[in-house]
């Protein structure tokens, strides 16, 4: 899809320097700019490009002044990163704006749709489900019995939604994700067999929230795994059952959350990390890549490292190791004294 340079100022609300009329139907980085492409400046570092970019359109602050002849329309704007990014979103959309329902498919009597729905090929919808308005829902995705599914929420090719699952709108659920498979729930015997404990709740995923491709979120055991708004989940992310994950956190890719963890609201949590069940981690934590949870964190929190050898004896050594700084200083007053000493 093409778009004029007057079009596009009339969505960011930008001054036109050039010609107005010029055509692009793509985005593109300012240094691989290429004829018909659309491109940004809003770092001084890369100022250089914009007089060798081949580009046809680019986006600066108001405040650039060319210093040299330039080939290139401007679009003047307040914050030339931010209109970019309402760009990317807006181009992101006209990718995906699919609309109709395509055939092959099953689709419940039972269900209940709302306008103007996109529904793949292959797609199956089960008993009794709701889902709201605008919502896609791309080929082979499984929506099982009994889900509800909010206004303008994208649910990409090869999801599996199990039964009972409630979420938002705005929401997008990336292709492979899992939604409401059984929580890890076994309970040995005498012998050491292990039988299953039937997993009766379900999932809750509230507006607003991004998973990413592979990413499971089991079904609670009782009650619900709850999934907060505005959270977003990156690719390969193991949410146990009865977990809760607080409002705008933000968690990356191949971290792995224990049953009944409740983490707070704002955390930002890097990969691998790994968190062990039934804890509770305040809000505005920050947990660096690869680090293990074992215990409970305060607000604010700021957290790195995990290491695993024998269990007392880790215990016995966490005592000296949360008290290095004490025995180090400790150390050089000693070493001063006894140099002191010597000397004397």
């Amino acid at each position: 899809m093409n778009f004029t340079a007057h079009q596009i100022a009339e969505i960011l609300d930008a001054e036109v320097v050039g010609n107005p009329q010029i055509e692009v139907s793509t985005l593109s980085k300012i240094e691989e700019g290429e004829k018909g492409s659309l491109t940004f400046l809003s770092n001084p570092k890369y100022t250089p490009f914009i007089y060798t970019t081949n580009a046809s359109i680019v986006v600066v602050n108001k405040t650039f002044e060319p210093e040299k002849e330039i080939q290139v329309t401007l679009l003047k704007v307040d914050d030339a990163y931010a209109s970019f990014t309402k760009l990317l979103e807006f181009y992101s959309q006209s990718k995906i704006a699919k609309t109709g329902v395509e055939t092959p498919n099953f689709i419940s009597d039972t269900a209940v749709i709302g306008d103007e729905p996109y529904i793949g090929a292959f797609a199956y919808i089960g008993n009794n489900v709701k889902i709201g308005n605008h919502v896609k829902i791309y080929p082979n995705a499984y929506i099982g019995d009994d889900v509800e599914i909010g206004d303008n929420t994208i649910i990409f090719s090869g999801v599996k939604i199990y039964h009972e699952t409630k979420i938002g709108k705005n929401c997008m659920i990336n292709s492979g994700a899992i939604i409401g498979a059984d929580g890890f729930g076994f309970v040995p015997n005498d012998e050491g067999v292990y039988s299953k404990i039937p997993q009766i709740g379900n999932v809750i995923i509230e507006d607003n929230v991004d998973i990413g491709t592979c990413t499971t979120i089991d079904r609670a055991t009782l009650g619900s795994t709850i999934i907060r708004e505005g959270v977003k989940l990156d690719n390969q992310i193991q949410v146990a059952h009865n977990v809760e994950i607080g409002k705008n956190t933000v968690i990356a890719s191949q971290t792995g959350v224990a049953g009944s963890t409740k983490i707070g609201e704002n955390c930002q949590i890097g990969g691998q990390v790994g968190f062990a069940g039934h804890l509770t981690i305040g809000n505005k934590v920050k947990i660096q890549a690869q680090s293990g949870v074992g215990k409970n964190l305060k607000d604010n929190a700021v957290v790195q490292g995990s290491h695993a050898f024998d269990f007392m004896d880790w215990n016995k050594s966490y005592i000296y190791f949360k008290n290095l700084p004490k025995l180090a200083a400790t150390i050089h007053q000693l070493e001063k004294e006894i140099k002191a000493l010597k000397e004397k």
